[in-house]
């Protein structure tokens, strides 16, 4: 029984607000065959869950997103 777990930034998407509902499903789709193509897992029993996190609250190389985009 799979457990997937995608975390994505709300920044796309329309209006800035994060990914559609037609592109959340086509992850969704897409992780469920994948792990069924490589490792024989059965798309019934393989959960997927999709968390928007806000831009605020991620970071990387020691620094929120925003200000790590900004370095040169």
């Amino acid at each position: 029984m799979p457990y997937v777990n995608i975390k994505i930034t709300r920044e796309g998407g329309p209006d800035g607000i994060g990914p559609t509902n037609e592109e959340k499903a086509q992850l969704i789709a897409g992780v469920s065959s994948l792990l069924q193509d490589v490792l024989n897992k059965d798309p019934k029993t393989t959960f997927v869950v999709i968390d928007e996190v806000a831009l605020e609250d991620w970071g990387i190389g020691g620094l929120p997103v925003m200000q790590y985009r900004t370095k040169s």
